[in-house]
């Protein structure tokens, strides 16, 4: 792990770049910048995990990224194409997705009906998309007639991440997967998390339990004030001593939570 540097060789698998942020400098307000000349990149495959306190610029990273934020200078680059500051339907058809932590989805329409939102630039291939997501996640093909508003929120979770998924995208960003869920949702979050990594799709996932996001990720980066202030493989953050003083607590705690990863896996 390092400050400000790339992991090291062969620590992450290998692969293109299918993500490039440079230098991103963004916020909500002309004058008032959240991020502060933050980069980090996502190559094809990787599952990345980006941790850091409160205010950050976490959410705002990604909303920057997908076209919710106003760029004011840097770029984001998706498979070699400079799609900075394009607007959001746009950025689904270049393959970015996005998942937000609120209001994820068409509450008075069915499960069906909201994977069928996420194809409407493509309504021809829905079958084919479909098929993909419901053997991902099988209770939406069983419970396709169901209106999302009637879901649990971990229930309502996986359908915003399988709309999303219907556009077939090469990078998934997640905003904060297991916010609100319950202990037991939030690992089946994670796990719905790995398969969809494992199932070819590369993942950007900002998210508030900081220990369990880096157990599972490829490689991780510490934002704080908006900056990228850390970056390295999940295991290296996990047990580098300022990570942890800064912003995972006691080493004791660090090694407890390692433990309990290791059981449920």
């Amino acid at each position: 792990m390092s400050e400000h540097s790339a992991p090291a060789a062969g620590a992450a698998p290998a692969g293109e770049a299918v993500v490039t942020v440079t230098k991103l400098v963004a916020g909500y307000l002309p004058g008032v910048n959240i991020l502060n000349g933050c980069s980090i990149e996502a190559r094809k495959g990787e599952l990345i995990g980006i941790i850091g306190p409160n205010g950050a610029g976490k959410s705002t990273l990604l909303k920057a990224m997908f076209g919710l934020v106003k760029v004011h200078s840097g770029s984001v680059v998706v498979r070699g194409q400079d799609l900075t500051g394009l607007k959001a339907n746009k950025l689904v058809s270049r393959g970015l997705g996005f998942v937000p932590q609120n209001n994820n989805v068409f509450t008075t329409l069915t499960i069906e009906e909201n994977m069928q939102m996420g194809m409407f630039q493509r309504p021809k291939a829905f079958k084919e998309r479909w098929d993909f997501v419901t053997e991902l996640f099988p209770e939406l093909g069983k419970r396709r007639a169901q209106r999302a508003g009637s879901l649990s929120g971990g229930e309502r979770q996986m359908v915003a991440m399988g709309r999303a998924l219907m556009m077939d995208p090469a990078v998934l960003l997640l905003d904060e997967p297991s916010a609100g869920l319950s202990p037991v949702k939030q690992d089946e979050t994670f796990l719905r998390v790995h398969e969809i990594n494992r199932a070819g799709v590369s993942v950007i996932m900002v998210e508030q339990n900081a220990r369990r996001c880096l157990q599972i990720c490829d490689r991780g980066y510490v934002l704080d004030q908006g900056r990228d202030a850390y970056t390295g493989t999940g295991r290296e953050l996990l047990k580098d001593p300022k990570v942890i003083q800064l912003y995972l607590g006691t080493l004791a705690d660090t090694v407890e939570g390692e433990g309990k990863a290791a059981g449920q896996a």
